[in-house]
């Protein structure tokens, strides 16, 4: 599961696999700007002439959606008509997450990326026109970047997604590494942290030490497989399919670590005891309250390390990363001219264990969609007063640790489709029924699968702080 890429590896295999060049890593690097309490965003020309906006980066997605009209929280957006290149496909997509959703129309359209690949790309564009709390004011992105796999995409999974239109015209490798560089920063700063998205390959500048891979389980989310959670240093003990349920994701357009309930119920008891402050308010775990001390003090000592394993790709061997509370325990605001206040960067979740902004910020992460695996190492700029904030460490064995940890009854893309028809045909006997019955034709509404959501509830839709 580990590989150090010597280097200039990297850049010889974008050389030997792109003899027109289109590939400078280097170029790419600090490409982002953003924090993770609003999300990173990727500065891109769209249309001809060029109209410049910026993107969110999600991996937790598949669509790529532009603002399309005027918004009272949107600085600029697109006007397809001023673009000569635009061409529209007339298709509504609508992307619904647990917090907001949106409403556009799919066309086509040119892009470039000042820092990104060189050339130009024919890519998907949804224009979005009707939203609703997706766009929060404080943003300063205009559109979102779906990078996740096109399972995921809207209305169906025939839409291209962007990357995969990069891969296919730049004739990159499939392979894209991201790093966000916010950790121990107010998560709504300035807005200008930083962060490098670097397409089609690794740079490395931006990691130190190894890069450890574990598998995709599944290609639609970067679905991963979670072994155990250890809070400073002692294993939570939960049954490992627990991590999993009902998957586990790596995603960029998630502000915080989320749990599953049983799992982040664990942890908060296994932080509350080991941590040296008693009597903590139950309101700033749950994400109700913010915690303030003296802005001379720091309080990440009082809290402990939180530790992830990931199965290697060797599968009887795991690794663990592990994140210090300069990462978890969040500096938001300040009152008056001594207090500092913070959040708890993990909070619950109903259908998911998401890796989001919180985790990443610690490390390079590599998504290595050729090799089906996820790469973690560790990032130079995941650092607080000089001293690292995230770890990795390995191997382990997995011996203690059942042989699969991810339910085999996953409710995931094709069983969606074939319950999706049979609750159709059902809804349609009922309405056929309810018409003799009653002569009025009722509307049968189309329940909300858990498919149709992109996002896990906590995507950036929601936990933003305006």
């Amino acid at each position: 599961g580990r590989q150090r890429d010597a280097p200039g590896a990297a850049d010889g295999l974008a050389l030997a696999s792109d003899p027109g060049g289109t590939l400078n890593f280097l170029a790419m690097v600090e490409n982002l700007q953003g924090d993770s309490g609003r999300g990173y965003y990727l500065e891109m020309l769209i249309g001809t002439p060029p109209q410049a906006l910026n993107i969110l980066v999600d991996t937790g997605s598949s669509n790529f959606a532009v603002a399309g009209v005027p918004d009272p929280d949107v600085t600029s957006y697109f006007n397809p008509e001023l673009s000569s290149t635009y061409r529209s496909q007339g298709i509504e997509v609508t992307v619904k997450y647990s917090q907001g959703s949106w409403t556009g129309v799919l066309g086509t359209d040119v892009i470039t990326m000042p820092k990104g690949l060189s050339g130009s790309y024919t890519i998907n564009i949804a224009t979005i026109l009707e939203s609703e709390n997706f766009f929060l004011p404080g943003v300063k992105w205009h559109g979102i970047l779906g990078l996740a796999y096109d399972a995921l995409a809207k209305p169906s999974s025939s839409v291209e997604t962007f990357f995969d239109s990069l891969v296919r015209q730049a004739k990159i490798p499939n392979i894209f590494s991201l790093q966000m560089c916010g950790a121990g920063l107010p998560v709504s700063g300035s807005g200008t942290n930083g962060g490098s998205l670097v397409l089609g390959g690794i740079e490395p500048s931006l990691y130190t030490g190894d890069i450890w891979y574990t598998p995709i389980k599944e290609e639609w989310y970067y679905q991963v497989e979670i072994l155990k959670l250890e809070v400073g240093g002692q294993n939570l003990e939960l049954d490992c399919r627990e991590y999993n349920a009902d998957k586990a994701i790596v995603d960029s357009g998630t502000t915080l670590l989320r749990l599953p309930e049983k799992v982040f119920s664990a942890v908060v008891q296994a932080i509350a005891r080991t941590s040296l402050i008693q009597e903590f308010s139950s309101g700033f775990w749950t994400g109700s309250q913010l915690a303030c001390w003296d802005r001379t003090e720091k309080p990440w000592s009082l809290f402990p390390k939180l530790s992830i394993y990931l199965r290697d790709e060797n599968s009887s061997r795991s690794f663990r990363i592990s994140i210090l509370p300069q990462l978890y325990i969040q500096p938001i605001l300040v009152i008056g001219d001594n207090l500092q206040c913070y959040r708890f960067g993990i909070s619950s979740s109903t259908n998911a264990l998401v890796i989001g902004a919180t985790v990443m910020e610690g490390f390079y992460v590599i998504f290595d969609r050729a090799q089906r695996r996820v790469g973690f190492a560790v990032s130079p700029c995941a650092e607080a007063d000089g001293s690292p904030v995230s770890e990795i460490e390995g191997p382990f064995t997995t011996a203690d640790v059942a042989s699969n940890c991810v339910s085999s009854v996953s409710f995931h893309e094709p069983v969606l489709w074939i319950a999706s028809y049979a609750l159709m045909s059902l809804c349609g006997l009922i309405l056929l029924v309810l018409v003799v019955l009653l002569l009025v034709p009722p509307r049968c509404q189309h329940r909300y699968t858990d498919n149709d959501v992109v996002n896990d509830e906590s995507s950036l839709v929601r936990h933003r702080w305006k």
